[in-house]
């Protein structure tokens, strides 16, 4: 998190006061929610009246696809598991070999008649950072009558992100995602009237999520939306991960990047060395001094084989050797030299060890 978005969590937490109290210090914790509410929105290119906080966007996902009365929930294979998890009939939409969903598997999963149905398809990949067609996606689904849900938490900050551009009906962010506090989300409605939900208590969020609202880690969201919403770095982050995978492959030439044939994040790069494991390459570069995940980073602390890799073809053997490295605005070029140097010594020395 940035200074600021510290500050203003702060300022919150001093400030105190129940939103929903008419009293003063009630009035100035509601202004804040509204400003932070207004900043979120313009974020996505929303209107403030749109914007749903939630806990994070485990719970907005879960929120969009059981609360929506659609009796069947389409999901693309590669989303987070907490949209495969987030309905107990969901389907799997299948990608193709870069991970992408194609609107005509869309148009087939949906049949004749998609008036019963919810589709949804995260913007950008968690793991891969491919970049999913999404209003095309849409245009396909709504052709059919069905609703439209994207998790879109991995895109702002990182790409324009415009919710009427991509005609969603519901959209899922969260604010750890773009330089927030852990524990904020938001889901992002067309319309309130989409959502009935069993949330009971004092009826705030629009009656769809009772309870007294987290106002540090909301004033939080709002500051570093802001933020997200300035950024013009991706160009340079773009270029630091592309040399990443420039100078891997070229030392070691049978890495595999995955996605690389579609559009990806800039900050984002899944990798695979194949003979070496995934858990052996995130401890031995923790060891390093560099943070890389296996798979997910949501996953409970466990290092298993990637759900998405398997969804796009990717043998077995493969995949358990796959790491996603990712970089932020503080990354520097100094970083990207340590980090190949210690990678590629690594990947030497166990194949050495192995021969």
């Amino acid at each position: 998190m940035s200074a600021s978005v510290i500050e203003a969590m702060a300022e919150a937490a001093r400030q105190g006061g129940n939103p929903s109290s008419v009293h003063d210090y009630g009035r100035r914790a509601r202004g804040r929610i509204e400003a932070a509410r207004k900043d979120v929105a313009a974020m996505v290119g929303a209107a403030a009246s749109q914007v749903v906080f939630t806990s994070g966007a485990t719970e907005a996902n879960v929120m969009a696809l059981c609360a929506c009365g659609r009796d069947r929930v389409l999901v693309s294979a590669t989303e987070h598991v907490s949209v495969l998890d987030a309905h107990p009939t969901a389907a799997a939409i299948p990608v193709d070999a870069d991970g992408v969903v194609q609107p005509s598997a869309v148009r087939t999963a949906l049949g004749e008649d998609g008036t019963d149905a919810i589709v949804s398809v995260m913007l950008a990949n968690n793991e891969t950072g491919v970049i999913q067609p999404v209003a095309e996606i849409a245009a396909a689904a709504h052709e059919l009558g069905a609703l439209v849900h994207s998790d879109a938490v991995q895109a702002p900050g990182r790409l324009p992100v415009d919710m009427a551009a991509l005609d969603v009906d519901m959209m899922t962010l969260s604010a750890h995602k773009v330089g927030g506090p852990a524990g904020v989300g938001a889901l992002i409605l067309r319309d309130a009237s989409l959502l009935r939900t069993d949330t009971k208590g004092g009826g705030q969020e629009k009656g769809l999520r009772g309870g007294t609202e987290n106002i540090t880690g909301i004033a939080g969201f709002g500051a570093a939306a802001k933020l997200a919403a300035a950024f013009n770095g991706a160009d340079e982050i773009t270029r630091r991960r592309d040399r990443i995978e420039a100078e891997v492959t070229q030392e070691v030439p049978d890495a595999v990047v995955f996605g690389s044939g579609a559009p990806r994040l800039p900050n984002t790069s899944c990798m695979a060395i194949p003979g070496i494991g995934a858990e052996t390459q995130v401890m031995a570069l923790d060891l390093a001094g560099y943070a890389v995940s296996a798979g997910s980073a949501c996953s409970s602390g466990k290092v298993k084989t990637s759900h998405v890799l398997l969804a796009m073809g990717t043998d077995d053997d493969v995949a358990r050797c796959a790491i996603r490295i990712s970089l932020g605005p503080e990354t520097s070029d100094a970083d990207i030299d340590g980090f190949i140097t210690a990678w590629i010594d690594l990947i030497h020395r166990l194949r050495r060890s192995a021969a």
